[in-house]
């Protein structure tokens, strides 16, 4: 693992501009999000923090900042040549950042929601961006001791603070019911609109929009529609753990997510599903939902 004597070196290597090796990538991040992770399970157990709403309703705490310092700080120390993008730092306008051929993308804690209630369903999102699409991803779930990662081409993993392995999507099988991704506090008619009642559900709750998404990338679940306001911090990990798995994560009407094409952050309403040869395009309703 990732340790202060590697910390120096890749520091020294980007100053002599020499290309940092994708596994020294996936290290830092790793390292990152645990550090970050045990941060906020400080808050988390004591209690002592504070919550506020934001402009777009969603929740953040002291937690939530105190992660977003530990990566922040992190990263810029360890890859001082890779821009960042935070949920928790103001955005970089589109001609600053439409360049970049690669960044961090962060979500310091997804699912504050779960972190408040004291569900344990929250995570420490990163994402490594390059060319307009995630190549590197890290989810870490402080409070259930699990992390999940993935890198491109060599594949998607669980670690459960004992020992790593690779993790698959759940195989497609014709006639068996359809294991859904709910959210516990979703209302079921808000995204079962968009099912096709043609077919038999089971619906699996968990919280926070990339542990769901991990959910599936381990063949938990075969499908999570989110119907709401995201932004691209809440997929990009998950979009390249849930791809080296075998699956995808696309928009409502079946294309392509962006990353870094446009002035908004904001995803429009997406589906995250697992093997690619379920016949997705009659199971699932397209519609169309975009957010600014």
């Amino acid at each position: 693992m990732f340790n202060e004597l590697n910390s120096d070196r890749v520091l020294k290597h980007e100053e002599r501009g020499i290309t940092m090796s994708q596994d020294r990538l996936l290290n830092i991040a790793l390292e990152s999000a645990k550090k970050a992770g045990v941060e906020v399970m400080k808050y988390y157990r004591q209690g002592n923090y504070t919550a506020e709403t934001k402009a777009d309703e969603s929740p953040v705490t002291s937690a939530d900042l105190a992660a977003n310092d530990i990566l922040m700080d992190q990263l810029q120390t360890l890859t001082p040549d890779i821009p960042i993008i935070s949920e928790e730092v103001g955005t970089v306008h589109l001609n600053e950042r439409k360049d970049w051929s690669r960044y961090w993308l962060l979500d310091p804690i997804d699912g504050t929601g779960e972190f408040i209630i004291g569900s344990g369903d929250f995570a420490v999102n990163i994402a490594l961006v390059e060319n307009g699409w995630p190549t590197l991803g890290v989810i870490h779930a402080p409070d259930h001791c699990l992390t999940y990662y993935g890198q491109k081409n060599l594949g998607a993993f669980k670690d459960n603070c004992q020992a790593s392995h690779a993790i698959r999507v759940a195989e497609y099988q014709e006639n068996r019911r359809i294991k859904v991704a709910i959210s516990r506090r979703q209302q079921l008619e808000l995204m079962g609109q968009y099912l096709n009642s043609d077919y038999d559900y089971d619906y699996v709750a968990l919280g926070s929009c990339s542990l769901k998404n991990c959910l599936i990338a381990e063949g938990g679940a075969d499908c999570y529609l989110r119907v709401g306001v995201t932004g691209e911090w809440d997929t990009g990990a998950s979009q390249c753990i849930l791809e080296q798995a075998g699956g995808d994560i696309i928009d409502s009407e079946f294309n392509p997510l962006t990353y870094n094409k446009r002035e908004s952050l904001l995803n429009p309403d997406f589906v995250s599903l697992g093997a690619r040869d379920f016949p997705w395009q009659k199971i699932i309703i397209p519609h169309r939902k975009i957010y600014e």
